[in-house]
């Protein structure tokens, strides 16, 4: 079955009240959406996040250099299709932006594929839709919120009237002292019953400091201890992530800004992460992530995929070495992502998991109305 159309939108979506992390302020969310279509009229649907401001961006690498391509191509060779784009792409892409943007070309056309064998896109990949372990995502900065340990804990307390059981929360836009009184407050109310990962947005910029900040929050949390400790370093610190890794008792988890498995095979030689965290709306897509996944089983190195719940579920659902989903809820107003999406089709969760239902595909349906509603133009005009 060939290709006859594809279509990129950028949408900027504003977050409601100031919002900061350690290394950006976030005041609206950029991604791009992809629909591609067969002559029969199915249409696969990928996306992918563009930061603060490079939706736009995206769209037209879709647009002039990926889907030129796609075109006439067939859907269900979706392993040469990824090989061309990139092959295509190697003279303005190879990571960056342009793999951001054939990732959501490549998720498209995985939904595409399950959508037209008329099963979830776990079941094409070898799994089943089930509920699958998932942590409560946020402590981001806001000062609307008052005392940052008093945030942190009022937050971790509605996420477990929620069911979850597993938190993370940002560090490093504080002292590292200020982030300790933090990490003590998230213990609290945690209180025994789950665990408590720490994110640091490649926060600290040497070795020294971030094991300095390391020390200080294994301290912080006692007992209770950290699951882990994610992206402390540059993603270009490769080494700097491994010697971390050796040294400290807590986990060290990195992976979501790194692209391709070439970038993991460098983390997984190097012994650079003892957790890692592919995003399959940055790696490549789902080929990649797969590949990526299946590598580090042969590694013994478990996954905790970044972002995208909707998504990464159904590649949870097929790699029985996945720990944990990343998820957000719409209403915290962090990742809003799903305000893209209608209602019926938003991901659920329970229990401290998040569960997979039997829609054909990845199971999400665009809001028409909420995308032209955030919808951008370029400066061509394109929508």
């Amino acid at each position: 079955m060939t290709i006859i159309d594809v279509q990129a939108r950028a949408v900027a979506i504003p977050l409601n009240q100031p919002t900061r992390m350690a290394t950006r302020v976030l005041g609206e969310r950029h991604f791009v959406l992809v629909e591609v279509r067969d002559p029969d009229g199915a249409v696969g649907v990928g996306y992918s996040y563009a930061g603060t401001g490079g939706s736009r961006l995206l769209a037209a690498t879709i647009r002039e250099v990926l889907a030129p391509v796609l075109l006439a191509g067939d859907t269900d060779d979706i392993g040469m299709s990824w090989e061309r784009m990139y092959q295509e792409s190697l003279l303005v892409g190879r990571r960056g932006a342009v793999l951001r943007a054939l990732s959501a070309v490549d998720i498209a056309l995985w939904d595409l594929r399950a959508k037209r064998c008329g099963v979830p896109l776990a079941v094409l990949l070898g799994g089943t839709p089930r509920p699958l372990p998932a942590y409560a995502s946020g402590g981001y900065y806001r000062p609307e919120a008052g005392s940052a340990a008093d945030a942190v804990a009022a937050e971790i307390a509605a996420n477990r009237a929620h069911g979850f059981t597993d938190h993370k929360i940002k560090v490093g836009g504080l002292s590292i002292d200020a982030d300790a009184e933090r990490v003590v407050a998230a213990v609290d109310a945690i209180a025994g019953s789950g665990r408590l990962a720490l994110d640091a947005n490649n926060a600290y910029r040497t070795v020294p400091e971030a094991l300095r900040a390391a020390r200080a929050f294994e301290r912080a949390a006692g007992a209770a201890g950290l699951w882990w400790f994610e992206e402390p370093l540059s993603p270009e610190q490769v080494a700097g992530h491994a010697e971390l890794a050796r040294v400290l008792e807590t986990p060290i988890a990195t992976g979501e800004i790194h692209q391709t498995r070439w970038d993991f095979a460098r983390l997984i030689t190097e012994r650079a992460a003892d957790i890692l965290q592919p995003d399959a709306g940055v790696v490549g897509g789902v080929t990649e992530y797969m590949r990526i996944a299946h590598t580090a089983e042969s590694f013994d190195v478990p996954l905790a995929p970044h972002w995208h719940a909707n998504l990464h579920a159904h590649l949870a659902a097929a790699v029985p070495g996945t720990l944990t989903i990343e998820h957000f809820e719409l209403d915290t107003d962090v990742y809003n992502f799903e305000a893209l999406l209608t209602e019926e089709t938003r991901l659920r969760f329970a229990d401290g998991h998040v569960i997979l239902g039997d829609r054909p595909g990845i199971g999400v349906e665009f809001d028409r109305d909420a995308v032209l509603r955030h919808e951008i133009t370029d400066d061509a005009g394109h929508r």
